[in-house]
């Protein structure tokens, strides 16, 4: 008798277990935020027309957005600030850089090299476990009772310019734009931000800081963190055009090439074929699809996101397994069809993003376009970018330079 009501008690147990695992683990058309989205007037098209995907609610994933400058990172980066329930950071490995680089005498060597990384994954590892006090190492000057004004790019996270972090005069839910935020707000109390993060479920931080993925092979391997690995890619013919209109200084002699029609004799080249190499490697090893990246990483082009870019974001949250909300929706909606003159700060996301992608075809000239693709053949043919063949199919809109593969996440 006793044996039988202890086999009854152990059956309930294990029915109450099934009952919970089967109510925090769903597929993606059982919940696809439908409701949400619906104000965005995307419900349908999402809760009909999207891929199923499993989500499991009941643990955290983490984000590290690896890319490289004038890539598209800014806006992909807004893809994850928007949602409610994400705690992102802007570039925080920029004050690794601002600190260590004064102190090496090069800057590149192995060496320097191997510290950099090193001390950027360890900063990364504290991020993610809402450990901000470990970014004081690298705050100059540094923070007085965990507070400080000098956190880089500040107002481009959504939670750091927001209640409790924040508290500016105006609505409760009231969020500022970055300028705002720098001006407002005040010091940020990095004891306050570490609080909002832990009360999120994801972290999110975007870097153009580290040169490839197999550099982070450590974090993605610790078991702890759960760390995902969203890989964006551009053209880099496109890059070097953004590059070369953003940071007129810096890539003066392309700018006098393109004026002149003539290129300077002391170019430096590899302020082109530097990316290429690190594409190359970096995209190199996450198509060999090697056992530790399985379920952690995804190549994403910037050309695919922005010519369908509600479809590709649906793509990227159902591999992170986390459902997508209606403020990111309405985000892309209102930031993905814009007057591109709204959005001329050079970190800007306001755009009509199709023709953003292709502006790049009308800023070079064929010389420099051919250039970079010679310079650059294995990379584009990697990433499936097509040579302009004249100056004529270069500018002619009508022929795409994209050919159209499926860079599905390894999983």
């Amino acid at each position: 008798m006793q044996c039988s009501w202890k086999a009854v008690l152990l059956l309930a147990l294990a029915s109450i277990a099934i009952q919970y695992t089967a109510i925090r683990t769903f597929t993606a058309k059982s919940f696809h935020t439908c409701p949400g989205l619906a104000e965005a007037g995307l419900a349908e098209r999402l809760c009909e027309e999207g891929p199923t995907f499993t989500y499991n609610l009941s643990r955290k994933t983490h984000i590290l957005i690896l890319a490289t400058t004038r890539s598209g990172s800014s806006f992909v980066g807004q893809l994850f600030n928007q949602h409610l329930d994400v705690f992102y950071l802007f570039e925080p490995l920029y004050h690794v850089q601002n600190t260590l680089i004064p102190r090496f005498t090069q800057g590149k060597s192995p060496a320097d090299r191997r510290v950099m990384l090193g001390a950027s994954r360890d900063l990364l590892r504290s991020l993610y476990d809402c450990d901000l006090y470990f970014l004081e190492n690298y705050i100059k000057p540094p923070p007085v009772n965990h507070t400080t004004d000098r956190i880089f790019r500040r107002g481009a996270s959504r939670v750091l310019c927001s209640r409790p972090v924040c508290d500016p005069p105006g609505a409760p839910d009231l969020v500022l734009e970055e300028g705002d935020c720098v001006r407002k707000c005040g010091l940020l109390n990095l004891t306050v931000a570490a609080e909002a993060c832990r009360e999120r479920s994801h972290v999110a931080i975007k870097t153009v800081r580290v040169p490839e993925v197999n550099d982070l092979r450590a974090l993605v391997e610790d078991p702890q963190l759960n760390l995902k690995v969203i890989q964006l890619v551009r053209d880099p013919r496109g890059i070097l055009a953004s590059r070369s209109e953003t940071f007129r200084d810096t890539y003066r002699l392309w700018r006098l090439w393109y004026g002149t029609g003539r290129k300077p004799y002391n170019l430096d080249v590899t302020q082109l074929t530097t990316v290429c190499e690190d594409f190359s490697n970096s995209v190199s090893t996450g198509l060999m699809r090697p056992s530790w990246l399985k379920g952690k990483y995804m190549l994403v082009r910037y050309e695919d996101l922005a010519r369908n870019p509600m479809k590709k974001t649906e793509e990227i949250y159902g591999f992170l397994g986390i459902p997508l909300d209606g403020h990111v929706a309405r985000w892309i909606q209102n930031n993905t069809r814009g007057d591109p003159a709204l959005g001329k700060h050079k970190y800007g996301t306001v755009r009509n993003s199709a023709a953003t992608a292709e502006k790049w075809r009308f800023r070079l000239s064929y010389d420099i376009v051919a250039f970079a693709q010679n310079a650059c053949q294995h990379v584009l043919a990697q990433l499936g970018y097509k040579k302009a063949a004249s100056e004529e199919e270069l500018k002619n809109p009508a022929i795409s330079l994209v050919e159209e593969r499926d860079f599905g996440p390894f999983s």
